[in-house]
């Protein structure tokens, strides 16, 4: 070994920590021997190297073996001192045996193997429990650095977790906690005392002049979210979150992870529960194909069927980067997974073939479409190649290629359409239920659902940019509303509603109350710490052409009845002529490759009659394109 090596192993905190104990061994031996004689007050105390030597080696053996070395002081805790304890009680022993083999005990009264594991552990057991303790409370030569006084809200184990990590960090000064849990009023958790309830926080935060809150309720749910989030905001304190448990199980968070609290912690609903054993019966062992696959909801899609134990998945995607993107991300999350990313537009024929021939697929989850509202209303032809025709194109060779289930990712746009992209997503549904009559082997289901956070083009990340930038944030109309759910959540019920649907059924998603854009926008700003208004201000632009002030849920020709998922509703097909359907399709497919939108606004209107934007719209008239946002994205 060189000496600079040599050096650096000599200055390694581990090698003063062995140092350290070897020290403390030999005081404790000569301590014991002392305290001995000194009892005793006899004479003759006898101490040689060869004793010292043996009772050196057989402890720090011991050491060890018991991972003494391996403990970090500054985490010192009653495991680490139950170690010691059985380091010395076992060293203790042994060293008796050794000096007995080595002179049968000469010079060493048996008291002094009593005395020495005693003493021992307190020389071991002290400077790491005061190592520690000098380390939490940051007590340094020159006095106690500043620290910030901070409210915990929540008093349970996740509370309790929260106020141990914050004590090994100098930067915080837990002063108490908030709970509603009458119980805990006058308590103490860790030290530190339960002040009051959540209704009472704006006058315990000044009482006790806190400066942060830490939000430790990863099980609340989203009204009680708002509850806790609308007192905090009154007090005027910065305040932090720590994630939900559904995040941490998903990977997306770390257990004790401050976070400031997203718009997803207040928009979101309450966790879904789903019926995972038949999802995963559904999908274990099984190909799947996913088009869209780089997507937002593509992707999670992606993330949650891997996790089921399929055979293999095949991602297809026209977005190369995107693609490279999700195939990264899975090929690190699953190393064992049979992952086949192809580029490739599942509305060209050949390549929609050759994806389903080379994945061999049982399932096949269309996610792929355009689902922008207002840049779609001026591009009639894209959103007929992408969202009809390629759907068309897909579906049925998922029919000849012998695919079991087949599911189209549909928008409650499509119920009663008002817009382009609502229009082409009911024919595309369509379609699947044409195919679903030609290819009856194959399921073909559909699932509707309406707005989904933070997905590609949604509101939640157009408004975050506008705020960073200073505003103002743009809303089309102070009353339109919009239904919102969570990417995971409408991921996890597209599953669920792929694996008990029927071919030919159309679902739709419970998507729980509607959101006043307006309102959304006010709390976003509020989370940035602005205020409405004063900060930022809310400009509103006009409804743009295709919206609506509210989304339908239900149309009420198709009958939603409930379904064994709670969450679920299951909607009665309205009927469709195939042959009117496939004569209209030709056409729109001969307008496509001429460029003739006039043509295609004559599909539209032939086969949707009752829409009366339709009939009313000038034959090839280019929509512009409006500021502002609703909401409109899926």
């Amino acid at each position: 070994m060189r000496l600079s090596e040599l050096r650096l192993g000599l200055l390694h905190p581990r090698s003063a920590v062995v140092l350290h104990d070897l020290g403390m061994v030999a005081l404790a031996w000569w301590l014991a021997m002392v305290l001995r004689y000194h009892l005793a007050q006899a004479g003759g105390m006898q101490l040689s190297l060869e004793e010292f030597a043996v009772v050196l080696a057989v402890q720090g053996t011991i050491f060890a073996w018991t991972g003494l070395y391996r403990g970090l002081w500054r985490f010192a805790s009653m495991p680490d001192l139950w170690n010691i304890a059985r380091a010395v009680a076992v060293g203790a022993v042994l060293v008796g045996v050794a000096l007995f083999l080595l002179d049968r005990l000469a010079g060493v009264p048996r008291s002094v193997l009593f005395l020495y594991p005693l003493i021992l552990a307190l020389l071991l057991g002290a400077p790491r429990l005061l190592y520690r303790y000098w380390k939490d409370s940051r007590l340094e030569l020159f006095g106690q650095r500043t620290q910030q006084r901070v409210l915990v809200i929540g008093a349970g184990r996740s509370g309790d977790a929260l106020v141990r990590d914050l004590r090994r960090d100098a930067a915080y000064r837990v002063v108490g906690f908030i709970d509603d849990a009458p119980q805990l009023r006058g308590a103490r958790v860790q030290g530190v005392p339960v002040l009051g309830s959540v209704a009472e926080l704006v006058e315990l935060a000044r009482a006790s002049s806190a400066e942060m809150l830490l939000i430790a309720v990863p099980s609340a749910s989203v009204a009680q979210m708002r509850v806790i989030v609308s007192a905090c905001e009154r007090t005027g304190l910065p305040f932090r979150t720590l994630p939900r448990f559904e995040d941490v199980v998903s990977g997306r968070a770390q257990r004790n992870e401050l976070k400031p609290v997203a718009i997803e912690d207040l928009l979101g609903r309450d966790a879904v529960s789903l019926d995972w054993e038949r999802v995963r019966a559904g999908f274990a062992g099984r190909h799947v194909l996913i088009s869209g696959g780089g997507g937002s909801i593509g992707s999670e899609l992606c993330r949650q069927v891997a996790r089921l134990g399929v055979a293999s998945l095949t991602l297809l995607d026209s977005c190369e980067f995107n693609l490279y993107r999700i195939a990264r991300e899975l090929n690190a999350a699953y190393p064992d997974l049979l992952l086949r990313p192809l580029l490739g537009d599942c509305g060209d024929p050949a390549a929609a073939r050759h994806a389903l021939r080379v994945s061999h697929a049982h399932v096949v989850l269309h996610a792929a479409a355009y689902k922008h509202v207002p840049l779609l209303q001026e591009q009639l032809r894209q959103a007929f190649r992408n969202n009809v025709l390629a759907t068309r194109t897909l579906a049925a060779a998922a029919g000849a290629a012998g695919v079991d289930t087949f599911v189209l990712v549909s928008t409650d746009k499509a119920v009663n359409p008002s817009s382009v992209m609502g229009a082409s997503k009911r024919i595309a549904e369509m379609a699947c239920q044409a195919e679903a009559q030609r290819a009856p082997g194959c399921h073909y289901v559909t699932v509707r659902f309406g707005n989904v956070l933070d997905s590609a083009g949604s509101v939640v990340p157009l408004f975050r940019e506008q705020i960073a930038r200073g505003g103002p944030v743009t809303v089309t109309h102070p009353e339109v509303t919009r239904y919102f759910m969570t990417i995971p959540e409408a991921c996890q019920l597209i599953l669920q509603a792929a694996v008990q649907g029927r071919s030919g059924d159309i679902f739709a998603l419970d998507m729980g109350e509607p959101v006043r854009i307006h309102d959304l926008a006010t709390q976003m700003i509020r989370l940035s710490g602005k205020q409405p208004g004063r900060d930022i201000a809310i400009v509103y632009t006009g409804l743009r052409p295709g919206e609506k002030l509210f989304e339908e849920l239900f149309h009420p020709q198709e009958n939603y009845a409930p379904t064994t998922h709670a969450k679920l509703y299951l909607a009665e097909p309205r009927q469709v002529s195939t042959d009117l359907l496939d004569a209209q399709l030709a056409r729109a497919g001969e307008a496509v490759i001429s460029f003739d939108e006039p043509a295609l606004q004559r599909v539209l209107q032939a086969l949707m009659p009752s829409l009366d934007w339709v009939h009313n719209a000038q034959p090839g008239t280019v929509v512009p394109f409006l500021r502002g946002d609703s909401g409109d994205s899926a």
